[in-house]
């Protein structure tokens, strides 16, 4: 049921050298579906004024595309990537190691570890006997991270390949410490930072990764 490693087997190559990025052949109308509650989840908090929800949300998500184009363009230079979606698991590849169902639920983990956070953000843990302990918004994004690390070992070990490791030395470990960590420490951090700083961090990862998209693309890099 869980998978830990990559396996380097000629299977899982197979599986990735047989994706096809931004293909509408499994397409259907859950594509539809989930944009509209992501809309709706995002609107709901814009009404409501929480901006740090929405802060939240956009620096986890910034970073996940910076690191599913980094991942696309090890796939262009060594062969295989990182971290791969088969056709089977999904309605629409966007990249090679990410489709539609999975970004869209990164466009919200990000307010969904703010939200898990306690209301005072600057509690800290395991403080006792003068130490200093560790922040609430650290041990948040540990847990998160170790998770979601323990929820793609299980993707990768379902039937359909909804996650393809091809590299031996790829798994549960340098997912969480490499991936998940950075992910959701944005989310937990950059809401609390100051409001220039803040802006800077946001425009500068999302267009970044504009930039990127817009001239690898049509490139054909990913």
């Amino acid at each position: 049921m869980f998978k830990f490693w990559g396996d380097g087997s000629p299977e899982s190559m197979g599986w990735v050298n047989s994706i096809v990025v931004r293909s509408t052949e499994n397409f259907n109308w859950t594509f539809i579906f989930i944009l509209a509650v992501v809309f709706y989840v995002y609107w709901t908090e814009i009404h409501k004024k929480n901006y740090e929800m929405i802060y939240a949300a956009l620096a986890l998500y910034g970073v996940h595309w910076l690191y599913e184009i980094c991942n696309a363009i090890i796939a262009k230079i060594f062969g295989y990537p990182l971290w791969a979606v088969s056709n089977e698991s999904t309605t629409f590849i966007l990249l090679i190691g990410v489709c539609w169902e999975l970004s869209m639920m990164f466009s919200l983990a990000g307010m969904i570890s703010f939200k898990m956070l306690p209301a005072d953000r600057s509690k800290r843990y395991f403080t006792k006997g003068g130490k200093k302990g560790i922040s609430c918004k650290l041990l948040g994004a540990l847990e998160m991270a170790l998770l979601f690390a323990l929820v793609e070992s299980f993707l990768a070990g379902t039937s359909n390949h909804s996650f393809i490791w091809v590299y031996k030395w790829w798994g549960v470990l340098p997912v969480f410490i490499t991936t998940y960590i950075p992910f959701f420490l944005a989310s937990n951090y950059v809401p609390d930072m100051a409001p220039e700083k803040r802006k800077k961090f946001l425009i500068g990862i999302w267009g970044l990764d504009a930039l990127l998209l817009v001239i690898l693309i049509p490139l054909g890099v990913i």
